[in-house]
């Protein structure tokens, strides 16, 4: 391999030369060899840095022309919007476990765009910190690259894929009205249900989930950008905060402000908590439907049977014939994943001394890989399971019918004991409740036939 030398305050390091990074990123790149390969830094923070560089450089060209000339911005801008467009991911080595503001990240993005920047000036034009830098640090960078990426991720991703498997449970509901079944709680047979009401019930859940969502973007709106090093804005001209969230806000096409207090910005980070705990409600609540799904689909002989669900794959390497609700299992695992990086979330985030919170990257890596995976689940589950769900209606009716609990129906006509006791005697004698009923002598067959009506229970 070739190389160049690079240098820092540090002094010399031996780089790449088919790279555009420096000596910072390069020294991170030796002194942090933990998950290379595999826990890289996640691309859309190094595309939301892209942006915010982009835009602070327009601040800076507004508020400081005479140091970010129009030549410097035309190099930076060319640069970074091949940054936000991934073009130059291979330039960005840089893992989650490094330091714990995410300073190596930011300058490994101030050195890339300032090499790419030089090479299409074709002179030495950027300098890493004194131009991609200007009016910014790593502690405000880093925690405005996690806003954006978390707002992205959520907006143009997560709640798309979840509306997307609301408009089919809103089908659903429709195709399946004036279908009735057995109820169920705790596990136990329960009076009927209808399956539209079921799947509202599902339906709901998103909805709701839906609004929680949205509610927690709101905060995460606020950028940290201009508080630079402890939140005093120092080295940054007056009005950049405001200017450089408006043009972050061009940039991206998402709305975002600056933050009220940068010292808040800076060292909590309960606009994540807040945000992921809505995720995290939403995983509990895939849980629940891909859990119904699969104990409803379950058999196809011997378990419950109620629905039909697409057969996407063989289910084993030994039973032949046999197919799994694989895409409920991958939706569960999600969950599970995701209610695992709500606590790590939760512990970095109390994590904030003094002026600055340094477990940023670790936040920032699950936060995306909890929207990543749930947005990809929800539409792969939408995709290859739910849009294929049929009810099974005669197997719906036969366990509607077998229900001791239908006795419910009789409460108001022979009391709660002696309904206790009519469902006792059929369970025991595994005879029906009407012949239970009328053997126990609290309703004559007629009398029984015109109370009994399971389908009017719902």
């Amino acid at each position: 391999m070739e190389y160049r030398i690079e240098h820092d305050s540090m002094g010399e390091m031996k780089v790449p030369a088919d790279k555009y990074w420096g000596a910072q990123t390069q020294r991170s790149h030796e002194n942090f060899p933990i998950g290379v390969d595999l826990e890289t830094m996640p691309r859309e923070i190094i595309r939301s840095f892209g942006a915010l560089k982009l835009a602070a450089a327009r601040a800076n060209h507004l508020l400081k022309p005479e140091k970010m000339t129009e030549e410097k911005l035309s190099a930076i801008e060319t640069a970074a919007k091949e940054v936000t467009e991934g073009k130059l991911y291979d330039h960005f080595p840089l893992v989650v476990w490094q330091t714990g503001s995410g300073t190596q990240s930011n300058m490994n993005v101030n050195e890339v765009i300032a090499a790419r920047g030089n090479e299409l000036a074709g002179k030495k034009l950027l300098h890493p910190n004194d131009d991609i830098n200007m009016s910014q640090s790593s502690n405000d960078t880093f925690p405005t690259a996690m806003h954006i990426a978390a707002v992205e991720a959520l907006e143009k991703k997560l709640l798309p894929a979840v509306r997307v498997l609301i408009d089919t449970l809103k089908r659903l509901e429709a195709e399946n009205q004036g279908i009735v079944k057995s109820g169920r709680t705790h596990l136990q047979d329960a009076v009927p249900i209808s399956f539209s009401q079921e799947i509202s019930g599902w339906r709901s859940s998103l909805e709701r989930d839906l609004e929680l969502i949205q509610l927690s973007l709101e905060p995460l709106r606020e950028l940290a950008l201009g508080g630079t090093a402890v939140g005093t804005g120092l080295n940054a001209p007056k009005g950049f905060d405001t200017l450089v969230a408006e043009k972050v806000t061009e940039i991206t096409g998402l709305r975002f402000v600056t933050a009220k207090n940068k010292f808040h910005a800076l060292t909590s980070k309960d606009e994540l908590v807040f945000a992921h705990g809505a995720m995290k409600a939403l995983a509990c609540d895939m849980m629940k439907i891909a859990n119904d799904v699969r104990w409803l689909a379950s058999g196809p002989r011997d378990g419950l049977g109620e629905i039909f669900i697409p057969e996407n794959e063989p289910g084993s390497s030994i039973m032949p014939g046999k197919v799994n609700p694989t895409q409920c299992e991958a939706v569960t695992m999600v969950a599970v994943q995701v209610m695992g990086n709500d606590a790590t979330i939760g512990i970095a985030a109390s994590q904030g001394n003094f002026q600055l919170n340094v477990f940023m990257p670790v936040m920032a890596y699950n936060f995306l890989q909890s929207a990543r995976l749930l947005a990809e689940s929800i539409l792969s589950f939408n995709d290859r399971c739910a849009v294929g769900i049929r009810a099974n209606r005669e197997k719906m009716h036969d366990n509607l019918y077998n229900s001791l609990m239908l006795v419910t129906a009789l409460n108001p006509h022979i009391g709660y004991e002696n309904a206790a006791k009519t469902a006792k005697k059929a369970y025991k004698e595994n005879i029906s409740l009407k012949e239970a009923c009328v053997q126990l002598g609290f309703l004559t067959e007629e009398e029984f036939d015109k109370v009994f009506h399971p389908e009017e229970m719902v």
